[in-house]
């Protein structure tokens, strides 16, 4: 359902020199910048009773009305999905997302997603945008996630992932052998040909991912990558950029080459491996209400760690 906000905040001077949006931010922390700046842009947040431009500096004692309008972003029905909670208090739940299950309704998934779950598990998530959830992960990607249980803690994870305050960190199993660290900088965009893909792609979103080799066995590597930002497929797509695609990628990967040194039992393993060898395995950030650091983790995954050990045992 949705909620009238009516809320009225003076700028005191310490906000003097700030644009109308970071102050708006600091004054009313339960909604996100971006949904501020929405509100700014309608008319709906004023400056002493005035329409204004987020890009507007404040002077100070300015007086700031907010009045709207929550529209709940989620019209789904709550569904018995089965959820691995990892953490859970009354502002945050940290979930141990499975493959092979999307996180938010779409054509060709309309139910039975994460958010389904989520609303099962907590029907006070549909007056949240997206029943809480603030970044996802691909359907067949395994691993850690944070939904936000208030509009608090949403405004605080959107803000923490938009300034990079939260880190994330996965591991990944790539085919060939991989420089022991380093970087990747490349935009990301839309595939200029195949838009059900993402590519690098000039003028594209900047994108970031810093990766570092756990181990090396002949034609793989078993890699541990931190992202700086989050675009669609950025790990799938920056890997493959540098002729490394993860193994089990259907879509930016490759089969392995028939010369390849590898013996026949290991193909055999890595060849039915059945999705991207990805996984989220740890996630870092600030707790929305008590400021600490806290750190969530999910294991490797059995079918992942079964992959592992036949590199480790066929692939040295």
């Amino acid at each position: 359902m949705s909620e009238t906000i009516i809320q009225a905040k003076q700028v005191g001077e310490e906000l003097a020199g700030q644009r109308v949006d970071q102050a708006a931010a600091t004054l009313f922390p339960d909604f996100s910048r971006a949904r501020l700046q929405a509100w700014i842009r309608e008319g709906r947040l004023t400056v002493d009773g005035a329409e204004a431009k987020a890009s507007q500096r404040i002077a100070g004692g300015e007086h700031l009305r907010l009045e709207a309008e929550t529209e709940p972003a989620v019209d789904h029905v709550p569904q018995r999905v089965p959820l691995d909670i990892v953490h859970a208090d009354e502002h945050l739940v940290l979930v141990n997302k499975p493959a092979d299950l999307v996180v938010h309704p779409a054509p060709g998934n309309p139910d039975r997603t994460l958010l389904n779950g989520l609303l099962h598990f907590d029907p006070a998530l549909a007056d949240l945008p997206r029943a809480g959830i603030v970044h996802r992960l691909d359907k067949d990607t395994t691993g850690i996630m944070v939904v936000a249980r208030s509009l608090k803690a949403h405004a605080s994870l959107v803000e923490q992932l938009r300034t990079r305050r939260m880190s994330r960190t996965y591991e990944a199993v790539a085919h060939g052998v991989v420089r022991p660290r380093g970087t990747i900088d490349a935009p990301v965009a839309r595939h200029p040909r195949d838009r059900k893909r993402m590519a690098v792609v000039a003028g594209g979103k900047p994108a970031v991912s810093h990766f570092r080799r756990l181990a090396a066995y002949r034609a793989f590597s078993h890699v541990e990558v931190s992202l700086e930002t989050g675009r669609t497929h950025q790990i799938r797509v920056h890997f493959a950029h540098i002729g490394h695609p993860l193994v089990g990628d259907a879509q930016y990967g490759k089969r392995l080459a028939k010369k390849a040194d590898v013996p026949a039992a290991l193909r055999e393993v890595v060849e039915a491996f059945p999705r991207q060898a990805l996984h989220a395995r740890r996630l870092e950030f600030d707790h929305p209400a008590t400021g600490e650091r806290v750190r969530f983790e999910a294991p490797i995954p059995e079918d992942l760690a079964e992959l592992l050990a036949a590199l480790a045992a066929l692939g040295t």
